[in-house]
């Protein structure tokens, strides 16, 4: 069913979160890439763009479908994995590392009370 590392949160949107100080590393999920198949393309957000907890941040292709990427949390930008420009495919071979999406400066790290356990998230999954 998938890898799911215990220290994440996971949005019911297939994202995860690993949360450093106020900082939020953010990726899709084992499960998602999974679901996915084979990634070729990955809309990464502008570094300084604000989203809300949901809003919309991008877009993943794969050879099977489009599926639109939401901020599991709010916030401001502070990178973005441009390696993921030529290499999309890390998404599917290290989604909890090297594949990677974005980090965010959390606006609100109440945003977090939100979103779900491994646990919870392997439930949502296994519907």
């Amino acid at each position: 069913m998938g890898n799911f590392p215990g220290e994440l949160k996971y949005s019911k949107e297939h994202e995860w979160v690993k949360v450093e100080g106020k900082t939020a590393t953010v990726g899709i999920s084992d499960y998602a890439q999974d679901s996915l198949g084979d990634v070729v393309y990955v809309e990464l957000p502008a570094v300084g763009k604000e989203f809300k907890a949901m809003q919309e941040f991008g877009v993943v292709e794969s050879v099977k479908s489009v599926s639109t990427l939401y901020a599991p949390v709010g916030g401001k930008v502070v990178a973005r994995n441009e390696a993921l420009n030529d290499h999309p495919e890390k998404v599917n071979t290290a989604p909890y590392g090297e594949g990677w999406i974005m980090k965010l400066e959390m606006s609100s790290p109440a945003d977090l009370d939100a979103l779900l356990t491994a646990a919870d998230y392997q439930k949502l999954i296994q519907k």
